[in-house]
């Protein structure tokens, strides 16, 4: 008998359970990572469905970390004791762990129960560096990373039941894609007050006291920074020389260091700037967006100025959500917003608010045409209408970009 109940009011995200869907019962764990609220705890209810679908009399085993009755599991002994305690002899055990990195060492218990054949694993962790510690190399290979972001516009359409329109997509700049906004009624004072709560949960448990970080100060100003130049292209010493003017006087080194402790939680994923010439990646500079949106306008409100910013912000999460790799490209003096790479394919792709001057145009399209090679190359941007292509490089409206099943 499982002692839990799977909430009936699910909407499933087959973007990630046919991803999983493959991997059930084979002897890898499955690892889902994301930010906070991301939904990954409820990927692993819908990958429950799923198995008791096709047998509604298997044995499964889910921990939830942020459930107080789960305190007692505190460290590898503690969860290994537990799990054999409730799992059952000659029959597949599906054991599923949330928020996986509360848990002491938890690293030797997941191996442990690896060796047993008859258990399948699958485990949730807020930390990007989940896999690639001391988990990675007890497992040997034995394990497969599914990263969990916010709602894709097309998600977020079908949670809200709303249609496709010019309001939807303002919706979706400003609230963002956390999937609970669906219990909310959505309008600023209630979500923002939301994701306020998350933002401040996110950087308390998952950075301050994960790293034991002393100057908060310094933390809050950083992530203020981030958020207003949002996309921009920047080191970390140049961040540090920004502070410095502001008489926030920190190394670069403590900098970097701290811009990994946002990336590691979630909160920010960068671009690396890639020279598409030497085809390398250069060692400094990158550009760092946003998780979600809807966080990035609470830290530092939302207004006009800041449309292109949260539009560029957007290609860059559907991009991540589609599973290509995404860097900035260098061609030259002149900069691509992304290079965008699956299956040995490569897309480029500049992000315009809209296409309002001859030198806009110029830029934009002009940039990609520099780029002597036969991969896609498209802009894209908010204007209505446009013409199709400029000398082979397409145009593509926001909206038909982020509901195109391949964009």
């Amino acid at each position: 008998m499982n002692l839990f109940e799977i909430p009936a009011d699910l909407i499933e995200r087959k973007a990630y359970t046919e991803r999983i869907e493959p991997f059930i019962r084979k002897p890898v764990v499955k690892v889902l990572t994301g930010q906070r609220r991301a939904g990954k705890s409820y990927i692993l209810y819908q990958t429950m469905s799923r198995i008791l679908r096709e047998d509604h009399t298997a044995r499964i085993i889910y921990i939830n970390k942020e459930d107080i009755k789960f305190d007692f599991i505190r460290s590898y002994s503690d969860l290994v004791g537990y799990v054999n305690s409730e799992t059952e002899k000659h029959k597949t055990n599906y054991i599923f762990i949330d928020e996986v990195q509360d848990i002491i060492e938890f690293e030797k218990a997941v191996r442990s129960l690896l060796l047993n054949k008859t258990n399948d694993i699958y485990i949730t962790g807020s930390n990007a560096r989940l896999l690639s510690g001391e988990l990675a190399t007890l497992l040997g290979g034995r394990s497969v990373e599914f990263i969990v972001s916010s709602l894709s516009y097309r998600e977020f359409l079908v949670f809200h039941g709303l249609n496709d329109n010019d309001d939807t997509l303002a919706r979706y700049s400003l609230y963002g894609g956390l999937p609970f906004l669906i219990n909310l009624r959505l309008d600023d004072e209630v979500v923002f007050e939301y994701l306020r709560n998350i933002y401040n949960t996110i950087v308390l448990r998952d950075v301050v006291a994960r790293h034991r970080l002393r100057n908060i100060y310094f933390l809050e100003q950083l992530i203020r920074f981030l958020a207003d130049n949002t996309g921009s292209l920047f080191s970390a010493k140049s961040i540090s020389d920004f502070l410095k003017a502001q008489k926030v006087m920190i190394p670069h080194n403590q900098v970097q260091a701290y811009v990994g402790y946002l990336s590691d939680a979630f909160l920010i994923q960068g671009a690396k700037r890639y020279d598409i010439t030497g085809k390398r990646v250069f060692e400094t500079g990158e550009k760092y967006y946003f998780s979600d949106t809807g966080i990035r306008n609470v830290i530092t409100g939302y207004s006009p100025v800041d449309r292109a910013k949260v539009v560029e912000n957007i290609v860059f999460n559907e991009l991540l959500y589609r599973g290509y790799d995404v860097k900035t490209g260098r061609k030259g003096s002149h900069e691509i917003d992304f290079v965008a790479v699956k299956d040995n394919e490569t897309k480029y792709i500049q992000v315009a608010l809209v296409l309002e001057s001859e030198q806009t145009i110029s830029r934009e399209f002009g940039n990609l045409l520099e780029i002597n090679d036969n991969y896609p190359k498209m802009v894209v941007s908010t204007d209505a209408q446009y013409r199709n292509t400029v000398n082979g490089v397409e145009h593509i409206n926001l909206r038909k970009f982020l509901t195109s099943p391949t964009p």
